[in-house]
């Protein structure tokens, strides 16, 4: 089933896709009335927030109004999201503030024009997805930075003055700043402020939730009522006498300033898309409607913006606290973004009077707070978990220290750095053991990692016999080289070099000056270890043969070629190290709970891992035991039992004892070998089929399959002469943990930690060659 956000094949069914998002989602209601009330709810969210955010970007006040206006009518009718709410975004006024101040406001207009030409380039071209390429990191960085920004220039603007030019000018003039005394601005600021901090945390008063009501049209409307009635002279909104007036447009930049004017509007279109596009993404997590169309929404930004620039307004990008503000409401098609475009438009031209009585102090208040609050601890911790948070930190640093352009490009470059690092990142483990030094080199192996692996492989002594495991996904010139010109040097000295390369002939290949052509990561579903039902194979419509063909399809594609090297060397011959007796129970993998792999084990399974006792009648587990000891030699027997074993459980309902079911006498009888186990009546035992009588009877049972193994002569003699060991293990299948039987306290612990093998390495032969095993 296809679920790609902007197929427009997908049938209503399939678009239902589940949101990713943690946060309940709102469903969406059926009837148009709830969007024309979610468009109202906009509108009162909207229009301070917009008057607020012209303020901080240095431009007249109208074009804020002109960019809400356009956001909703041209974006929410041509775009591709069903909820988004677009408009004057916060994350642009430092990007609009440096314009306006470098090349003038209708200059700026005719940059918001380009850009929204760029965006319906990128839109027709279906390339939206690509600016979801950047980082998280470097867009909450910079969405803090702007944040902080924001909310330090207009604090002066709370204290009664101007904002500086910059950051760091901002903060140096603050302490002067808050020794004039300003009383009335500070004092409308505050109230804003405080306001906005408490109002969503207000209880609900009987069945009234005061807070359902926006918390920034209170805010405003509280300080402008305080400012009014206290009849404080304090500056205010002024907005044009009519539309003539109001009308700025675009004008062509100088000829000098035509540079400078191309990477505006490439910075503006890159920031406002990808804000606009991670908004829609987030707001899809909110609701159970149709996905965003990212091509799709990303021409209807682009068109807001032309037509946003040619008016005179503000560039226009999705705003998450006004599509917020939208699902929440219950809007549930693009008509609520479309009337609260509308109703802002007609309260402009309508009450523009009320609107010229909110003081500037409380836009500034409005714009400190929604700053502060762009800076998200919770992004922060995110990051930290994903170790990113360095990324977050540098990109936030250098936008309130250098601008946003040159904080985001150092955020990427970092970003790209430390991803470089993750895709090269190669480890390298040494063992010495049987006077051979053993050296595994895993991961992506380039020139970066060269150093760490040469260091590694000169502390290795002349004439030493090594063995080189290159667990590699890819090898470049630089890397191959070293590894070569170092064994050329040693054998050299005398020492001898065996490379093995379990993933893929890499150097093998670059030996032959054939290498493969980039990464080679498994063409197939890589979860090898998953049952068919979790890689998505049909069980209804398979059978079992189809099944055991479509997995063996899917070993050709991602793994037989990787194996081929290996099982030429295992085909002639097999020195495993270890006999496994496990249960036939399909939940239980030997090779998964023990991380081996071919040639490792030589593998025993039958229904309750159990051992006859010599001469008990049974040659199949006797013949297994015999050739395994006696034949290969294997150093190591191990019995490995289970929780939620059917055989103990049947042993436990007394299976081997009811001569009802003619068709299970094999399994009955066969049954028995373990009925010395089960529990006597006056045993302290748990009586009865309960889990806990389960799980004892199938740790007793490996003790007692462990005695039996000692009525092997092979395996005495072997296990005398110090040549062989007996282990005990147990899986518990509902941790997927591993238990070993501890001898000396008699019971089944958790593997230790720190008992982690080293490599095995092959047996030779006389001439010191490494055999076919």
């Amino acid at each position: 089933m296809r679920h790609d956000a902007q197929g427009p094949d997908l049938n209503p069914k399939e678009r239902a896709v589940r949101p990713l998002s943690g946060v309940r989602s709102v469903p969406l209601p059926k009837a148009p009335l709830s969007d024309a009330t979610a468009s109202v709810v906009v509108f009162l969210v909207a229009v301070p927030l917009s008057l607020g955010i012209a303020v901080a970007s240095g431009a007249p006040l109208v074009a804020g109004i002109i960019a809400a206006v356009v956001g909703g009518i041209v974006a929410g009718a041509v775009g591709g999201s069903a909820v988004q709410v677009s408009g004057p975004a916060a994350g642009l006024t430092i990007i609009v503030a440096d314009l306006v101040l470098t090349y003038g406001w209708r200059v700026t207009c005719f940059i918001t024009l380009l850009a929204g030409v760029v965006q319906l380039a990128l839109g027709a071209f279906r390339i939206a997805r690509a600016a979801l390429a950047i980082s998280p990191a470097v867009i909450h960085g910079m969405l803090a930075g702007v944040g902080l920004t924001i909310a330090l220039a207009q604090l002066h603007v709370i204290l009664g003055g101007a904002p500086q030019s910059s950051a760091l000018d901002n903060i140096a003039e603050l302490p002067g700043q808050i020794a004039d005394n300003h009383t009335a601005a500070v004092t409308v600021g505050l109230i804003t402020i405080a306001i906005m901090f408490l109002w969503g945390r207000l209880p609900s008063i009987g069945g009234l939730r005061v807070n359902r009501v926006p918390a920034a049209l209170v805010a405003v409307v509280a300080a402008t009522a305080a400012a009014t009635a206290g009849g404080w002279n304090l500056e205010r909104v002024h907005l044009p006498d009519s539309l003539a007036d109001a009308w700025s447009g675009p004008a062509l930049p100088a000829p000098d300033q035509i540079h400078g004017v191309a990477v505006a509007v490439a910075a503006v279109a890159m920031v406002a898309s990808v804000e606009s596009l991670l908004c829609a993404i987030a707001v899809d997590g909110m609701h159970d409607g149709r996905r965003a169309r990212l091509d799709r929404e990303l021409i209807g930004q682009g068109a807001a913006n032309t037509v946003s620039g040619s008016l005179g307004g503000l560039p226009v990008a999705g705003v998450i606290v006004r599509s917020t503000a939208n699902v929440r409401a219950g809007a549930r098609s693009p008509l609520s973004a479309v009337l609260h475009g509308v109703w802002i438009l007609v309260f402009v031209a309508l009450f523009a009077d009320l609107v010229e009585l909110i003081p500037m102090a409380a836009l500034a208040g409005l714009l400190v707070f929604i700053g502060i609050q762009m800076v998200n601890l919770t992004h922060v911790r995110d990051l930290r978990r994903h170790h990113e948070s360095s990324i977050y930190l540098v990109t936030l640093a250098s936008v309130v220290l250098l601008g946003l352009l040159e904080g985001v490009l150092i955020g990427f470059g970092l970003a790209m750095a430390v991803s470089l690092h993750r895709l090269t990142r190669v480890t390298v483990l040494t063992e010495e053991r049987d006077d051979r030094h053993h050296v595994i080199v895993r991961g992506s192996l380039t020139f970066l990692g060269v150093p760490r692996v040469t260091q590694v492989l000169r502390n290795v002594p002349h004439g030493a016999r090594v063995d080189l495991d290159l667990h590699v996904d890819f090898m470049d010139h630089a890397a191959f080289e070293s590894i070569h010109a170092w064994r050329l040097d040693h054998e050299r000295t005398g020492g001898t070099v065996d490379i093995d390369e379990v993933h893929e002939n890499w150097y093998e290949r670059r030996s032959m000056h054939a290498p493969p052509s980039g990464k080679t990561s498994p063409d197939g579903l890589a979860r090898w270890w998953a049952p068919w039902g979790l890689r998505g194979y049909d069980h209804n419509a398979d059978s079992a043969s189809g099944l055991l063909m479509t997995g063996a399809r899917e070993y050709h594609a991602s793994t037989a070629g990787r194996m081929r090297s290996l099982m030429s060397r295992l085909a002639h011959a097999q020195h495993p190290r270890a006999l496994f007796i496990a249960c036939a129970d399909s939940r239980v993998v030997p090779n998964l709970i023990t991380a081996s792999g071919p040639g490792d084990l030589f593998t025993l399974r039958n229904i309750g891992n159990l051992v006859p006792p010599k001469g008990s009648g049974d040659d199949s587990v006797g013949a297994a035991i015999e050739y395994a000891v006696t034949v290969l030699e294997v150093p190591s027997i191990v019995v490995c039992g289970h929780s939620h074993c059917g055989a103990m459980q049947a042993l436990l309902d007394g299976a081997h004892e009811d001569p009802g079911d003619a068709r299970l006498t094999q399994l009955q009888q066969w049954l028995r070998n373990g009925a010395a186990e089960l529990p006597r009546g006056d045993s302290e035992a748990p009586q009865g089929p309960s889990p806990a009588a389960v799980r004892m009877l199938s740790q007793s049972n490996v003790v007692r399959q462990l005695e039996n193994l000692l009525t092997y002569p092979a395996v005495h003699h072997r296990l005398q002469e110090g040549r062989l060991e007996l282990t005990g293990l147990y899986y518990d299948l509902e941790t997927a943990q591993v238990h070993v039987l501890d001898g000396q306290r008699g019971e089944f612990v958790p593997v230790p930690p720190d008992r982690i093998p080293g490599p095995r390495t092959a047996p030779r032969d006389s001439a010191g060659e490494r055999s076919p095993a």
